[in-house]
Parts: structure tokens; sequence; C-alpha cells
């Protein structure tokens, strides 16, 4: 069976609530229970924290797992961790970088991802469905 494990960083844990104008207003929730319907033949796991170390040892723990992939959302950490960016190169699972919003289209510190580089691709600004379109670029 496909495997892919969803991960998202900080404040993501807010969504449906958090900034709807930019955000939405689903919840992650939602949207997993979106995949799981739409794609029967995936066990998604799923891991939100606001830490960054957690982050992290959720990446390396992904080395004793056979997952097809990671779909990464790490929030405000895209522009800061080099510690994330790290651990994604430091592991053998390919990761998918992910956005609700259109990080090029916001505000300036935005516009660098320290993960992009060590990340199979990036999927920005198409919302929730974001997610669904990282999820085909694994399968």
């Amino acid at each position: 069976m496909t495997e892919i494990l969803i991960i998202n960083g900080p404040n993501l844990n807010l969504l449906g609530t958090r900034e709807p104008g930019i955000y939405g207003s689903d919840t992650m929730d939602s949207c997993l229970d979106s995949l799981r319907k739409r794609y029967p033949e995936v066990r998604f796991e799923y891991f939100q924290s606001n830490h960054e170390g957690a982050l992290i040892d959720c990446l390396h723990d992904t080395n004793s797992r056979s997952f097809t992939g990671i779909i990464l959302n790490a929030g405000a950490y895209t522009h800061t961790s080099l510690a994330i960016a790290d651990a994604i190169a430091a592991i053998r699972t390919p990761v998918v970088e992910v956005h609700i919003s259109n990080i090029a289209a916001r505000e300036s510190i935005r516009h660098t991802s320290l993960i992009t580089p060590v990340c199979k691709g990036i999927i920005a600004g198409f919302g929730l469905e974001s997610y669904r379109l990282a999820v085909e670029s694994l399968l």
C-alpha cells in the first residue's frame, strides 16, 4: 500500500479560523477526509507541531518507515530553518514542499525558502488543493 506522511508546521493547527482571507475557512481535518476519500488506496499519516525540533524528529523517524513520500508545509519555518532543510537532506524519502498561499505574492521575507533546494518540488498558492496536487506528484 502507498503511504504518504503529511507534516504541518507552526500555526497550521489553526486552519479554518486563522486568517481565512489568506488560508481559507476549511480545516485540515476536512482536507484529510477529502484526501482519504479521493485516494482510498493511499494510507495517509498526519503530524502537526508548532515546535521545530518535533518537526525534525518526525522527519528523522521516516528513515525507519517506508513512506512513498512526505508532504511538508513547514509554515514560517520554511523561511528560517536551516535545521529543517538539513533534516530533509538527511532522509531517504522524497519531500514535496507545500504552501496554501502563494508565498511569492506575499511579504518579501516569505519569498525565500530554505527548504526548496532539498525538496523534490514545491506547490504553492492553491489553498488546501495544494495538498491534493502534492499527492498527485508523489503517485
